[in-house]
């Protein structure tokens, strides 16, 4: 589990019960330079979309890094509706 929410007192054994297997609470690992500012449930999903951003960067990343047209704001909504309805 992670965010601010998952430090509350009980959250972890709640999950547990929820979803019928082990939980645990999750922290960021491997954080070079402020590992003693973002280590901590709060920062995971944050730090885990960066740390998954820079390696979509090295594999060629998306449309606009490869120097092609990237869909606007609306086309990717657009193609969101089309495709869940």
């Amino acid at each position: 589990i992670t965010g601010g929410s998952s430090t509350m007192e009980g959250v972890v054994e709640l999950a547990e019960e929820v979803f019928h297997m082990p939980v645990r609470l999750a922290s960021p690992q491997a954080v070079a330079g402020m590992s003693e500012v973002v280590n901590n449930p709060i920062y995971a999903t944050g730090v885990g979309l960066l740390i998954h951003g820079f390696r979509q960067m090295d594999l060629g990343g998306g449309p606009a890094l490869r120097g092609e047209d990237a869909p606007s704001l609306l086309e990717r909504i657009k193609s969101w509706f089309t495709g869940h309805f």
